[in-house]
């Protein structure tokens, strides 16, 4: 089991044009992952059975979750419960820092 995660070791990837992730850390039970969005761009609406908790790291963002529209700054966070329609829109370059449980293997 890894335990530290270090900024050299980071993987990014593509997710669409505008967006990055990274897999920071995780076990079966959680997982910690990064996300960089350019100004404009798109986290599409989408779900999942996770909880997910992001916190915003940088930038702002138009975060929708289950229909309702909410802009967040850096130091704020939201939570997704399993299954509701979420995304994101990002209104400056920035960052989220995402938590999701149990871990999202559709990511490694």
């Amino acid at each position: 089991m890894k335990h530290y995660t270090l900024p050299e070791d980071t993987v990014w990837t593509e997710v669409a044009p505008g967006s990055h992730r990274a897999v920071l850390s995780h076990r079966p039970e959680m997982m910690l992952v990064a996300f960089r969005f350019e100004e404009g761009a798109i986290g599409a609406l989408h779900s999942h059975p996770h909880t997910q908790v992001s916190y915003v790291a940088e930038g702002a963002f138009d975060v929708t979750v289950d229909g309702v529209t909410t802009r967040l700054e850096q130091g704020s966070s939201f939570i997704v419960a399993p299954d509701l329609l979420h995304g994101v829109v990002a209104l400056r370059k920035g960052m989220l820092i995402d938590t999701f449980t149990p871990r999202r293997d559709d990511f490694l």
